[in-house]
């Protein structure tokens, strides 16, 4: 199967942001060390703070849907579920 591409943007209430913030930061460590990891990384928009953009690259679909399923990602949810106003996430695979 092929790498799999995610770019999901999360936007979050302006009142959460120092709430949500280390929230996602505290994914990074432990998702880039999972098994079929290739890249994970986290960006806040420059204009507006409430806009998070997380751009991953998985070895496979598999390596993607252990991740949604771990631990950590699943205690991430629970502490900002209430928090994130928005939620869009492409699932793309490259074809050039």
């Amino acid at each position: 199967m092929s790498k799999v591409t995610v770019v999901a943007r999360l936007t979050v209430r302006a009142d959460a942001v120092e709430t949500v913030r280390p929230e996602l930061l505290g994914l990074i460590a432990p998702t880039r060390s999972e098994e079929g990891c290739l890249e994970y990384r986290l960006h806040q928009d420059l204009d507006d703070p409430t806009v998070f953009v997380f751009y991953e690259n998985w070895e496979s679909m598999a390596c993607l849907q252990r991740h949604l399923g771990s631990d950590h990602y699943r205690r991430y949810a629970a502490a900002v579920g209430d928090l994130i106003t928005a939620k869009s996430v492409l699932k793309m695979n490259e074809i050039g």
